[in-house]
């Protein structure tokens, strides 16, 4: 009888991580997810007979960086977004700057504690927000930069609002 790959996963995890539950399963169907979007974004490009530029221009690259930084700070930890992660996460404390802190909820399936580390990791979903930013800049670029755009310009007010705060605290002595 062949072992089944959830029933694979849960032994080779007991194995790699016998003090601590780590969700292969559900880190692998993310690894297939991207996959998946990766090769939708090739596919697309090709079949739009839209090239990927041989050299990206640097204006874009700082561009599509902070966009990166900012969406992904706002899909993971902004309060706005939290009903998105509210299936996969449970609500802890606010973490300063209209962030939040939560933790995973407890699940029976590695898929939904997966994807719960995956929306609460704003470095984990870096990835996938650069990789469809870029994929955006080969197939709509003009759209792609504008929104990238906006992302950019609330980053650099986000650093400015801090930077202000910080300043005005200096100024008053706390």
């Amino acid at each position: 009888m062949t072992e089944s790959l959830r029933t694979r996963l849960s032994r080779v995890g007991q194995s790699y991580a016998p003090h601590d539950h780590r969700p292969l399963g559900g880190y692998v169907a993310a690894m297939g997810s991207f996959t998946a979007l990766a090769a939708s974004l090739a596919t697309a490009a090709k079949v739009t007979g839209k090239p990927a530029p041989e050299r990206p221009a640097t204006a874009d690259v700082v561009l599509l960086s902070l966009a990166t930084h900012k969406l992904s700070r706002l899909i993971a930890k902004d309060s706005v977004t939290s009903p998105l992660r509210a299936p996969f996460m449970r609500y802890t404390e606010p973490a300063g700057a209209a962030e939040l802190n939560e933790e995973v909820r407890d699940h029976d399936s590695t898929l939904k504690h997966g994807v719960g580390e995956l929306i609460s990791c704003p470095f984990c979903l870096a990835v996938w927000v650069a990789a469809g930013l870029t994929g955006g800049l080969v197939l709509a670029p003009r759209l792609t930069r504008l929104v990238a755009t906006a992302l950019t310009a609330t980053a650099v007010s986000d650093f400015l609002q801090l930077a202000y705060d910080a300043a005005k605290k200096a100024a008053e002595g706390d």
